[in-house]
């Protein structure tokens, strides 16, 4: 394929306005908009966004690289854009981009495209190319730099193709070094390339062989043999996403974030090479990573506790809306005996009590694996049981005012145990002989690994966390008005700090613990009535304040009208990724406000999820509407007052 044809003319940009971040994805969003590239601006600029917070796109140099692939996208397309004055786009090195490349993947694209893709992105890695560009003043000459690229690309290629044959034919020679790499990044299409293309490039400057593996976007490519990984002096993980690591066993491994591999080849291969990294034990953690990696002990356990509520909200979200719903046909349409409720109520009942199962076993999976994932299931489901199940033995041997289970913290536990027994237990059986390697995931991690989570769930932590979930229900049961205030103060103001990052997930965790420990929707009022607000805020502040915002930020704020009705607060996120003080400060306030007046007019919403539409099951449902109207209303005035206005609107 010619990659003219991905790099089209019409949709380029020679001149880009932007100064911000923010300005620049708004104004390549909509060039592409306007160019029949995507059909849908918003769903497009979301995928673009949520690839920039996983981290940024520019590689530094002066270019960037934003891209996604949806749905939205008519047509596989690369935009070129060129700043002349340059664009703070929180590069890797700092410095501002001047030149920005869009790429857009039909959610179906085709070998072909995923093809040109990948070559385009290796051919950025080319500094003449790079400066070249920077000079070039017409849509036609872009297009004909990255042509005669491609074609001296591809003839270099198969001139190296030719030598991989003769090598493989002639015997090892000692006199190079070699090496192996995995090349990955999560939507595969641009940075897995680059990463390939930097560590090829730096290995032949070094007098370095090394074979590159890719998993992108069109599967994995240029697969390692055994044999190639046995021979290599070291191997390099240039990866954010999981790939096979279990090969790499017994060998010295880099493993780092694949911006790494293009910004650090040199490093990386030197690393390898020297064999100065950790050796890879496939038996003791697949998820270990080399000293240079970037990583804290906190963030390694919010992501494993992350891992199990990413798997336990659909059980959350269908399950509790559905017993909502029950109730509310129960109470108007026919009694506990309809048909109606025994269903509804039923369906919602055993989804329910998937949660903690589902929570604790991914939990467990995230830190120790596949062979975690039974005992962290079992551990979760043994958290669910009341302990006059196992015939009072808490109650007589342990505690005796241990009335019930474990419940959601004791699911929790029992997750993060799991994983870590059976990283435990790997160490453990690490010494076995090799003939018994066979007997370790169908025989010795499920029987020894289920032994020792249900001791510790059966006698320590059940009992330990029914004492707290016991103490938990009789504060919420007792709780002043006052200290119920402050307590959806503080949890309404939590979920508009990082709108769905880790404060928000922590009191929305907070509060499904506490709903599912007392049965009662009082906590759960407070943190969806401060979730609602930050999108609300938005969308009233550019309906009042039209001219603070760019056309695509109004455009952006009818749609968080009902994304705020329904409780999905992500809807404010480009609001905030291009002006964060002025967003999350008014949110935070509306949000804590409308959080705290839940609790002052005693609220409760027996439901862990649904915004507005599940008004007619609150309690007070006027009390529920006002809170969500006041909070709202103060953010979205705060946000617009305070909001500088756009100098070129």
């Amino acid at each position: 394929m010619d990659i003219r044809e991905l790099l089209l003319k019409d949709a380029m940009i020679m001149n880009l306005k932007a100064t911000t971040k923010q300005e620049a994805i708004d104004e390549m969003v909509h060039q592409y908009y306007v160019t029949g590239v995507i059909n849908d601006e918003e769903l497009y600029k979301k995928d673009i966004v949520a690839r920039e917070a996983q981290s940024t796109t520019g590689i530094g140099d002066g270019i960037a690289m934003p891209h996604a692939k949806d749905k939205a996208v008519q047509r596989a397309t690369v935009m070129f854009a060129k700043s002349e004055g340059g664009v703070d786009y929180a590069s890797l090195d700092g410095n501002p981009v001047h030149l920005f490349f869009m790429i857009a993947a039909p959610e179906g694209a085709n070998d072909t495209h995923l093809k040109a893709l990948a070559t385009l992105s290796g051919l950025l890695i080319n500094p003449d190319l790079v400066a070249s560009l920077k000079k070039a003043q017409t849509p036609e000459e872009v297009q004909q730099l990255f042509a005669d690229a491609q074609a001296a690309k591809e003839a270099k290629e198969k001139v190296e193709e030719e030598k991989e044959k003769a090598a493989a034919k002639a015997p090892v020679s000692s006199n190079r070094p070699y090496i192996v790499a995995v090349t990955a990044c999560p939507t595969g299409i641009a940075h897995t390339y680059m990463a390939e293309e930097a560590l090829k490039k730096q290995a032949e400057a070094m007098g370095v062989d090394i074979k590159v593996e890719t998993n992108g976007s069109e599967g994995v490519k240029h697969l390692l043999t055994a044999d190639e990984i046995s021979r290599a002096a070291g191997v390099i993980v240039a990866a954010d996403k999981k790939v096979e690591m279990a090969r790499f066993d017994g060998k010295h491994l880099v493993n780092r974030p694949v911006v790494d591999g293009i910004k650090k080849a040199e490093e990386l291969i030197n690393k390898a090479v020297e064999q100065d990294a950790p050796i890879f034990h496939a038996d003791a953690d697949s998820s270990q990573e080399d000293e240079g990696a970037n990583g804290t002990v906190g963030s390694k356990i919010y992501k494993d506790l992350m891992n199990g509520v990413s798997h336990m909200l659909p059980f959350v979200v269908g399950g509790g809306i559905l017993m909502a719903l029950s109730f509310v046909i129960e109470q108007y349409l026919g009694g506990a005996k309809s048909t109606g409720f025994i269903f509804l109520n039923n369906a919602g009942s055993l989804a329910f009590a998937f949660m903690i199962p589902v929570l604790a076993g991914y939990i467990a999976e995230s830190i120790g694996d596949r062979p975690a994932l039974m005992p962290g299931f079992v551990g979760g489901f043994m958290a669910t049981v009341y302990s006059g199940s196992f015939g009072g033995v808490y109650t007589a041997n342990v505690m005796t005012n241990a009335k019930s289970a474990g419940g959601f913290l004791g699911g929790i536990a029992a997750g993060f145990i799991a994983g870590y027994l059976t990283i435990f237990l790997k160490h453990l059986f690490s010494k076995l002989p090799k003939s018994l390697e066979g007997m370790k995931p169908m025989l010795l991690y499920p029987i020894v690994g289920l032994f020792l989570v249900a001791f510790l769930m059966f006698f320590i932590v059940n009992p330990i966390f029914a004492v707290i979930n016991t103490w938990l229900t009789t504060f919420l049961n007792h709780m002043g008005t006052g200290n119920a205030v402050l307590l959806g103060l503080i949890l309404g103001g939590m979920m508009s700090i990082d709108m769905g990052g880790p404060f928000n997930k922590a009191a929305y965790v907070f509060a499904v613990g506490a709903f599912t420990a007392t049965k009662n929707g009082d906590l759960m009022a407070a943190v969806m009535a401060g979730g609602m607000v930050p999108p609300f805020a938005t969308a009233i502040a550019t309906a009042f304040w039209p001219k603070k915002f760019t056309d695509d930020e109004r455009k952006a704020g009818i749609t968080n009208w009902v994304l705020g009705f329904s409780f999905i607060t992500e809807g404010a996120i480009p609001f905030a990724t291009a002006d964060p003080l002025h967003v999350i400060g008014s949110s935070v306030l509306g949000a804590a406000i409308a959080g705290g007046l839940t609790q002052l007019w005693h609220v409760s919403v027996p439901a862990p999820h649904g915004g507005l539409w599940v008004t007619p099951l609150a309690t007070n449902a006027f009390g529920y509407i006002a809170a969500v109207v006041i909070g709202a209303i103060i953010a979205g005035v705060v946000l617009g007052i305070w909001k500088k206005e756009k100098v070129n609107n």
